[in-house]
């Protein structure tokens, strides 16, 4: 299950059950996806083919969300780990 925590523009941000621990969220855009940190600051982890120009209006959203996306993760590990 990949709940999705949030769709803005074209972007659709969620995380990956089963997957590391560490607070992050995975951006889909057009077939292609980016993975960002959560803490302790927003960074981009990894970029399998979204455009460079892309990634800085991402970064935003993602800076303007992040305190609810901490939030989203960590119910939703909460909820793997008590599974």
């Amino acid at each position: 299950m990949s709940p999705v925590f949030r769709r803005e523009n074209i972007y659709t941000f969620k995380i990956y059950s089963n997957e590391e621990e560490r607070l992050h969220i995975h951006v889909l855009c057009d077939g292609k996806e980016a993975k960002f940190w959560l803490e302790p600051e927003v960074e981009l982890a990894k970029n399998t083919g979204i455009p460079e120009h892309r990634l800085s209006e991402i970064k935003k959203i993602v800076e303007k969300y992040a305190d609810s996306f901490k939030e989203q993760f960590r119910k939703h590990i909460g909820k793997r780990i008590d599974d």
